[in-house]
């Protein structure tokens, strides 16, 4: 229960709601509970189980209570059946019961309205914030997980707590209140007949128990397979090329199988065990109506110490009791399983965000001098990336990292954009600490073009648009024409306001390119990073890039992580690096008079 403590925070604003479902639901009990006890005269009309009492019976006090409702509801009967006839009364007395039976009806309906509100406001509210926290949520936290693992806390955990948030407000309320309300009418009935029902009652919960407690874990399991059949999905459709230019679907078709037996075996498990809650109360408590059948019947035909009516009455209020018994075990179920999402949403909820403003960071909305990255070290997990590594940027000039893969060229990207935090040493831009500057600040100075064309399901105008949401339409094809994409996009259908499709597959990879650097562009910032930009491309695209780039860095400070000579040849330092450390640096003709690593790298063209 600890962790639907800490969901039920987002119930607090829908308190009107939730009371007035309350509110609704004791009306509800209360109304079923009259409902059954006004059958009493009915049966005692149709079966002439009534003594005539023709005095007004006189009320003795509480101990008399029994005796007197009972004398009265006789007393009642005889005198209006004298003056009416029984059809009459009888036929008043079915319009009284119809008229509770509609209160109850309209109340369990107002009920359920304002607890769906409420329901659905929190599961809103839930994902909203959610969604905010994977945003927010560093790189690093991705790497550790599966996108489809994300998605499914985002989407079938979410859904299981929608069902549990109602299960939970009516196992608290409405079934306990009915059962509550029922008991008082049995008491008031017959005091031999409920104690043994209310020796029952734990019991029966005790049993029911039992069977549900292994609920949570198996839950958990579900949820976990779930998040595996998402990540698959996820991965396959993302990669159908690639499978299909393999032949290798059988591999994923068995993979997938595989992930989905287990969630057929686990998801059969739960439910299974869930399914038994109803039949299981059910059993238990017509056990215990045999049983008062046996001894109230014993109570009317041997005794004499209970009218045929009253033990009717009293049979319909125990086995109204099983309804609300049947539905607090199936909700009691529901709520282990339920527990297993909250606990998997918690755990996303308070996901220590390891990327934070610092209270004293501030705004820096200009570059003036220069970037002095000094002495950083850095690691992923447990061998350092970067090793002691120092560089200057100056302002205006082209700064490119090469080298083979691995040696840390793309990390120096992730540490000046703040995607991760250096462990050893420091990044400055114009002597203040990256760390001491705002997040949105620090990356509102900053441009990024990576290899990987990262494009949404959107119009070119909203993607080129995205870091600068207020541009003009004039502002949007001035940038096209930088980056080289102005060409093909006017002869697209709907201009800049054609849709490019899923990750822009309608669009070729150069074409994708471009539209990036057109959004880098239209930001216009002083620090532009350009990561691996070109290495996707063929020759073609690659000329058109490469121009388009070229006409994005004038008047920039940039630094190129880059793998084909092409890109870096015009920069104004070319640093070199090996495991994580520098191991040459100087301009493109400096680089080759030395004949070093630099040289043997143009020479093998394995600038990856």
């Amino acid at each position: 229960m600890s962790y639907y403590k800490k969901i039920y925070r987002f119930a607090i604003p829908y308190k009107k709601q939730i009371y007035s479902n309350i509110f609704f639901n004791i009306l509800y009990a209360l109304f079923s509970t009259l409902s059954l006890i006004a059958v009493i005269p009915v049966l005692k009309v149709i079966f002439d189980d009534k003594k005539t009492i023709v005095t007004k019976p006189v009320y003795q006090g509480i101990s008399e209570l029994k005796e007197f409702s009972e004398n009265y509801l006789n007393y009642v009967l005889t005198t209006e059946i004298s003056e009416h006839g029984e059809f009459t009364v009888l036929m008043f007395i079915i319009g009284f019961i119809i008229a509770i039976f509609l209160l109850k009806n309209l109340c369990n309906y107002l009920a359920l309205y304002f607890i769906t509100h409420m329901r659905n406001g929190v599961i809103k509210d839930m994902r909203t914030e959610l969604y905010g926290k994977i945003v927010r949520l560093p790189a690093s936290y991705y790497s550790a997980t599966t996108k489809g693992d994300v998605i499914a806390k985002v989407t079938t955990d979410v859904n299981e707590i929608s069902n549990s948030f109602l299960n939970i407000l009516e196992m608290i309320v409405k079934e306990p209140l009915t059962i509550l309300f029922t008991m008082i009418a049995m008491f008031w009935l017959s005091i031999q007949l409920s104690l043994f029902v209310l020796v029952f009652i734990p019991i029966a919960g005790f049993i029911i128990s039992k069977v549900g407690k292994s609920l949570k874990k198996k839950s958990m399991r579900v949820q976990l397979e779930q998040g595996k059949i998402l990540s698959t999905l996820e991965e396959t459709i993302g990669g159908l090329k690639v499978i299909k230019s393999f032949t290798a679907e059988n591999i994923f078709e068995s993979k997938f199988k595989h992930t989905n037996k287990s969630l057929f075996d686990y998801s059969n498990t739960v439910s299974n065990r869930q399914n038994l809650a109803s039949p299981l109360s059910e059993l238990l408590g017509i056990i215990v109506i045999g049983i008062l059948l046996v001894y109230g019947g014993y109570l009317v035909f041997e005794d004499g110490s209970m009218e045929a009516g009253f033990f009717l009455g009293y049979i319909l209020l125990a086995y109204n009791i099983l309804t609300p018994a049947k539905d607090i075990s199936k909700a009691s179920y529901s709520l282990k399983r339920g527990t297993a999402s909250a606990e998997r949403i918690v755990g996303l909820l308070e996901t220590e965000l390891m990327i934070l403003d610092k209270p004293e960071a501030s705004d820096k909305n200009t570059f003036e001098s220069n970037i002095i990255i000094e002495n950083i070290n850095f690691r992923y997990e447990q061998e350092n990336v970067l090793k002691d590594f120092s560089l200057t940027v100056p302002k205006g000039q082209t700064v490119a990292l090469v080298g083979q893969s691995g040696s840390g060229k793309s990390t120096i990207a992730n540490l000046l954009t703040r995607f991760y935090d250096v462990q050893n040493g420091s990044i400055k831009i114009d002597g203040t600490d990256v760390r001491d500057i705002k997040l949105k600040s620090l990356r509102n100075l900053m441009g990024l073009v990576t290899q990987d064309s990262i494009l949404f399901n959107d119009t070119i105008r909203n993607n080129v648009a995205l870091g600068k949401q207020n541009a003009t339409e004039e502002e949007i094809i001035a940038a096209l024409k930088i980056a080289n994409a102005y060409e093909f996009v006017k002869d697209l259908p709907d201009g800049i306001d054609t849709n490019i499709g899923d990750s822009g597959n309608k669009l070729s990879g150069g074409q994708k390119q471009r539209l990036s650097i057109a959004r880098a562009v239209l930001k216009n910032p002083p620090i532009m990073i350009l990561d691996e930009a070109t290495s996707a491309l063929d020759t073609e695209s690659e000329r058109l890039v490469q121009q388009a780039l070229e006409n994005m860095m004038q008047n920039r400070t940039s630094i190129v992580i880059a793998h084909r000579l092409s890109t870096i040849q015009k920069a104004d330092k070319i640093i070199v690096m090996q495991k994580g450390g520098i191991v040459e640096e100087g301009t493109h003709d400096e680089l080759i008079a030395r004949e070093g690593t630099y040289k043997k790298l143009v020479m093998m063209q394995s600038f990856e």
